[in-house]
């Protein structure tokens, strides 16, 4: 009987043994099959090559007075803007594009409503490298500048100075670019660019405003040729771009452009230099401090002088921006 009972003890153990064996295993496997299924669901279903970038942004300035001994006059002013960017990187290929616009206006009391920035700017450059350690590009670009209002010279609103494609450049070239993202720095160049200066406005091209041909008038004053809407140029383009941050909170971007013609007066340079610097006080608010500064010996600058407008020769033109306003980025 006790032998019985013995025999009886160790077949229920081992039963008992296998029943946990068996239930480990279950667990151990569904464990397993669990893993296995959140290690398959979080493989990407596709690659993507573009990183986008949009920022839109608006700079108010406003003063008002009430009874106000020092005296003053009411005033207004805004500035919409938007940045546009899709760069393209596969391999060794590297295709940037870059979108920027920007209009303000300016009201004073006692005075009409007044343009203060005007901007349509489009750049694209494509580049193939020979490997990836390289930080040399090889390739093309392309800008694109024009305007989307008239421009006067104040007071007089009745003769335009500038409008929509008038001016419009267009440049166009082949060279080599030199990236380096660890530094936010790019530099372009390029021994051939085209460029092309377009004057849609006839009145404008008449004069030979921009460097196009001018209309021939004989002794009479008969008009025996109307002015050129076009003109094209051959020569050497350098431009650059520095954008980094500096300090905490303070991104500074630094661009310029060097362009000269081969056939026309050629070391006579034609600068373009923007310098601005974004200081961010949240995630919507933004203050910018900036300078913009334009030779080309092909603008001509005009004037009001005893309420005619005389064109002078060509000199540096400046503007220099202080804005506080709302930005959003998408």
């Amino acid at each position: 009987m006790t032998t019985f009972a013995s025999n009886f003890q160790k077949n229920q153990f081992r039963m008992r043994l296998k029943a946990c064996l068996i239930a480990f295993l279950c667990i151990a496997f569904s464990q397993i099959s669990r893993a296995q299924i959140i290690v398959t669901t979080t493989l990407p279903d596709s690659i993507t090559y573009w990183e986008k970038t949009n920022r839109v942004g608006l700079d108010l300035n406003q003063v008002a007075f009430i009874n106000w001994n020092v005296g003053g006059n009411n005033a207004i002013a805004g500035i919409v803007k938007g940045a546009f960017v899709r760069k393209y990187t596969k391999g060794n290929l590297s295709w940037n594009n870059e979108l920027i616009l920007k209009y303000g206006l300016n009201r004073q009391e006692g005075q009409e409503t007044r343009k203060t920035d005007d901007q349509i700017e489009l750049n694209s450059t494509f580049g193939y490298r020979r490997d990836s350690i390289s930080n040399w590009y090889y390739g093309g670009k392309f800008n694109f500048k024009t305007q989307f209002a008239n421009g006067y010279s104040y007071p007089n609103t009745v003769d335009e100075i500038s409008g929509p494609f008038s001016p419009a450049y267009i440049f166009l070239g082949i060279g080599a670019e030199y990236i380096r993202k660890d530094l936010g720095l790019n530099a372009y160049f390029s021994p051939l660019t085209d460029k092309t200066t377009i004057v849609s406005n006839n009145r404008l091209a008449n004069q030979g405003a921009f460097g196009v041909q001018a209309a021939v008038y004989d002794a009479d004053g008969n008009m025996i040729s109307a002015g050129k809407n076009t003109r094209t140029e051959v020569g050497i383009l350098i431009t650059n771009q520095f954008k980094r941050q500096i300090f905490t909170n303070i991104m500074l971007d630094n661009r310029f452009t060097f362009y000269t013609d081969y056939l026309n007066n050629f070391g006579n340079i034609d600068v373009d230099w923007q310098m601005q610097l974004d200081l961010t006080v949240n995630q919507y608010v933004k203050a910018n401090v900036g300078m913009h500064l334009i030779y080309d010996d092909d603008i001509k600058n005009k004037i009001e002088r005893d309420g005619a407008q005389v064109t002078e020769g060509p000199r540096i033109q400046l503007k220099q921006m202080i804005g506080v306003g709302l930005s959003y980025s998408f």
